[in-house]
């Protein structure tokens, strides 16, 4: 038995961002902002885990597929943080609408939910947290539940930072682009660190170049023990040149 703590998958965080750390403008356009190589690679760790997660901030900016089309490899579950289900029925991810799955919380108006079910999407309504938005934790061990043992989290900075400040993230992957934005929306929220000793630290972490970026990849040393191992990133061209 592993006891009262529930399962969890082992996620990833992966987003680019500027040499200032800016993952958009200040008006909030962000596609794209890493090379074409690193979009091969961004497809690579999209093949090698069960499910991908962003959350509506991110569909209704950049209204991503979210799906494997760079390079080999099967389509993760497609993930949708959406605690007041806003996803307008027109976005990609929706078109096809298999494999697609919207965590959201019982504020949410029914008819919004039965308009996604008619599409053929999946609706979870999980507890809350503080602020009232989608427990993460829960989320995840509901996951678990549908055999999902690998998420890859691709945004955005709201969603990127709660699972950061609650440790339930296991590696981080980051993309730095060698441009320079000024103000603009930051990779990363407030973690609520104070002090440099209490910064969030890594194991096995590197830096290599991926065309004109720079590609940083390291395990959280403090995260949250994961039920299952790290998936083994799709075989591809770039991988095999690190």
């Amino acid at each position: 038995m592993r006891g009262a703590a529930p399962d969890l998958p082992w996620v990833t965080i992966k987003y680019a961002q500027t040499l200032d750390g800016r993952i958009a403008t200040r008006t909030g356009e962000s596609q794209w902002i890493s090379s074409a190589d690193s979009l091969v690679y961004a497809h690579e760790l999209r093949a090698s885990h069960d499910a991908i997660l962003v959350g509506v901030g991110t569909v209704l900016r950049d209204n991503p597929r979210l799906t494997v089309r760079l390079v080999e490899g099967r389509n993760p579950l497609r993930v949708v943080v959406d605690s007041r289900l806003r996803t307008p029925l027109d976005k990609a991810l929706l078109d096809p609408p298999s494999e697609a799955l919207f965590a959201t919380t019982a504020a949410a108006d029914p008819s919004r939910r039965a308009a996604l079910e008619a599409r053929g999407a999946q609706v979870l309504v999980l507890p809350t947290e503080a602020d009232e938005r989608v427990d993460l934790r829960a989320l995840l061990a509901a996951l678990v539940a549908r055999d999902v043992r690998s998420v890859l989290v691709e945004g955005g900075a709201e969603i990127v930072t709660a699972l950061l400040r609650q440790r339930l993230a296991h590696r981080l992957v980051v993309c730095v682009a060698p441009k320079v934005l000024g103000q603009g929306v930051e990779g990363v929220g407030d973690l609520g660190i104070s002090r440099l000793a209490e910064a969030l630290a890594f194991r096995d972490a590197r830096f290599w170049l991926c065309g004109a970026d720079v590609l940083f990849e390291g395990d959280l040393a403090d995260a949250c023990p994961p039920s299952f191992p790290a998936p083994r990133t799709a075989p591809g061209v770039l991988t095999n040149e690190r």
